[in-house]
């Protein structure tokens, strides 16, 4: 059976070249980076280039650069330090639509004393800008925002969010995840202090989280150990996987010129679903987005019982973020977005990459059809 892969914003395949260069790190490299002789220093000399790459993709100076074991720990990192830096302040505001690497982790901040704001969205998914300017004060401790959403690909105004935060001296962090590599991400053009990613979202390896600090704000580690990554991380460097992610960032950066023919892909893709299945509809704004993704709900249907039959004839989608797949309620980004349970409960995410095929498009647009109509037909979902 052929695979037809629509999962991209779960993960994605790494790159051929990617693979290639890391093989060298794990054969012919593979000393520790920390060691003083010849061989050791070959490997942190990777890990500086890598570093490097990775800080080129996103607008920044290397050294602001550090590498954790994830995304979420570096999400979990950079917030905690941030919020060390700035005193007494125990008000957070984010979003209702935030990654579960945030919304965990401001949950346990409830728990621990902090006040956490979540900011709504509109039926588009798009951010209520008013209410964020009405809640940022002088008593907010940072902010802390998605940039682009991992189920709807909506896109936020990280520029307009920082100029809010920024004027009432307030510092922004964002979860880049699902962002860099998409589109144009320059952090320090934007304005950011704190931002996370990681790098098997733009086809690099997994198990490897990138955090960048602006100048000026001190990363205090969560892991303890040796003096790596200048402090901010205990343990010898994953040096494959960190010249995997430098090599993936190189590449996505040159890549960033295929986003117009990956949007056409999707939108003829989107529009080869409208077209041919009844009460299908599309969850999310349809001008601020990346350009490889899709949510769209199917009417009295359940999400898991399509992906099921889809993944039978080898078509891989998802419901949503792939962190809380398993859970038969809606997830908190369409219920935030208030789409209604009736298309909430048959939301399926397609995402694509630079990899994806017309081949592929043209599988899914030729079974997904007769999937719906064989499930409407026997699965009618009660709501």
């Amino acid at each position: 059976m052929r695979l037809t892969y629509l999962d991209n914003n779960a993960t994605t395949m790494p790159a051929p070249e990617v693979v290639a260069e890391m093989n060298q790190y794990l054969t012919d490299y593979w000393g520790n980076p920390s060691s003083a002789h010849r061989f050791g220093q070959r490997a942190r000399q990777g890990v500086d280039i890598a570093r490097q790459q990775l800080a080129d993709l996103v607008g920044v100076e290397a050294n602001d650069i550090w590498f954790a074991g994830g995304g979420t720990e570096a999400v979990n990192t950079n917030i905690r330090n941030l919020l060390a830096s700035r005193g007494h302040r125990k008000k957070i505001i984010t979003s209702t639509v935030e990654h579960s690497a945030t919304r965990e982790l401001g949950l346990q901040l409830e728990r621990e004393g902090y006040q956490v704001v979540r900011i709504g969205v509109d039926r588009q998914g798009d951010l209520d800008l008013s209410q964020l300017l009405t809640e940022v004060d002088d008593d907010t401790a940072l902010v802390s925002m998605i940039w682009a959403n991992n189920e709807t690909g909506v896109v936020f105004p990280v520029d307009q969010i920082v100029a809010i935060c920024h004027g009432c001296g307030v510092p922004f962090h964002t979860d880049a995840t699902q962002a860099v590599g998409k589109i144009v991400t320059d952090f320090r053009a934007a304005g950011v202090d704190s931002a996370t990613f990681a790098s098997h979202k733009f086809h690099g390896p997994k198990g490897l989280g990138i955090a960048y600090a602006r100048k000026g704000l001190r990363v205090r580690p969560m892991i303890l150990g040796g003096p790596q990554e200048r402090g901010r991380r205990g343990g010898t460097e994953n040096v494959p996987g960190i010249v995997g992610a430098g090599k993936a960032a190189e590449l996505a950066k040159a890549a960033l010129a295929d986003a117009p023919a990956i949007a056409a892909k999707r939108d003829r893709l989107q529009a080869a679903i409208l077209q041919s299945i009844d009460e299908a509809h599309v969850n999310g704004s349809l001008v601020h987005r990346v350009p490889n993704t899709t949510n769209i709900g199917f009417s009295r249907l359940q999400s898991e019982a399509i992906l099921l039959l889809l993944s039978e004839q080898g078509i891989c989608a998802s419901a949503g973020a792939a962190c809380s797949s398993g859970s038969l309620e809606p997830s908190h980004v369409m219920r935030a977005m208030k789409v209604p349970d009736v298309i909430a409960h048959g939301a399926v995410r397609f995402s694509l990459s630079r990899y994806t095929t017309d081949e592929e498009i043209n599988r899914c647009i030729e079974v997904l059809p007769a999937v719906i109509n064989k499930l409407r037909a026997v699965l009618p979902v009660s709501v």
